[in-house]
């Protein structure tokens, strides 16, 4: 298998600039007639860890959702990602956007640690469990926030802080992009890209993980989803796997600006979960 063409998306999709203008549109209109917002809200010392947090009410008491963008590790912010708050708002559920510290400036060991503090930080905040939702790498990050046991680091964080998660078109297992171009800027080895992988990792008790991907996406993405949702459910997880049809590597992330989509019902429902 050649997993240069198979991981490769944007030489898939050749419109993705396109689309990448949409969304950077369409969320900056969204952020501008948002009810409630706290933009740029600092979890560490560089520019790009912040949060924004979109909210349906100005009481900011929301059940809320992490959502974590992709980009390969190595590009686009969580400000082109606001539109995707549309679906869960619609239901009275708050979205948090996540930015972290690029490759290869920021290592992918680096950049799983931002995200967990990025989860912590926003518990501090608002004293609640979470959902997380990833689209990408953010879905390989989303799947391994769901996947932590939070103790270990933050003894004053719950343990299950993050006890479901959604990742849309994730590489939950890392090893594949080692012998692509994808790795020029990661520099993983083999021996880390499976530290790294959470596909490989035990879980804690009681996690619930559902992939979604898009139908018209490689063979490799495809997998990837299927594996992840088999090898957890094996391990006890309450998992599942679904395909969007007719969606490609980007506009499978529309859906989560659908209120009426499965895949935001069941962001809904996991965030009301959690914040009970």
């Amino acid at each position: 298998m050649d997993y240069e063409v198979e991981y490769n998306n944007r030489a898939r999709v050749p419109d993705h600039p396109a689309i990448f203008e949409r969304w950077a549109h369409s969320s900056a209109a969204f952020r501008g007639q948002a009810v409630a917002a706290d933009l740029g809200v600092p979890y560490g010392a560089s520019p790009r860890q912040v949060l924004d947090i979109i909210w349906p009410s100005t009481d900011r008491q929301a059940p809320i959702a992490l959502f974590i963008h992709g980009g390969y590790w190595q590009s686009l912010h969580p400000r082109d990602f606001t539109f995707a708050a549309a679906g869960v708002l619609s239901h009275g559920v708050a979205l948090a956007l996540a930015g972290y510290d690029l490759a290869p400036h920021a290592p992918l060991g680096t950049i799983l640690a931002q995200t967990r503090a990025a989860a912590i930080t926003l518990y501090r905040l608002l004293g609640r469990r979470m959902a997380v939702c990833g689209h990408s790498a953010g879905g390989h990050l989303a799947a391994a926030l769901t996947a932590t046991s939070w103790r270990a680091f933050d003894v004053d964080t719950p343990d299950d802080l993050i006890p479901s998660g959604i990742g849309i078109s994730g590489v939950y297992e890392v090893e594949p992009i080692v012998s692509t171009s994808i790795n020029k800027a990661l520099r993983l080895d083999v021996e880390e890209a499976r530290r790294l992988s959470p596909a490989l990792w035990t879980l804690p008790p009681g996690r619930t993980f559902e992939a979604f991907v898009g139908a018209a996406e490689s063979a490799e993405f495809l997998r990837q989803g299927r594996d992840v949702a088999a090898g957890w459910a094996a391990q006890g997880a309450v998992t599942a796997h679904h395909e969007v049809p007719g969606a490609n590597h980007f506009t499978v992330v529309d859906t989560l600006s659908d209120p009426s989509s499965h895949m935001v019902r069941r962001l809904v429902e996991m965030a009301r979960a959690a914040a009970e």
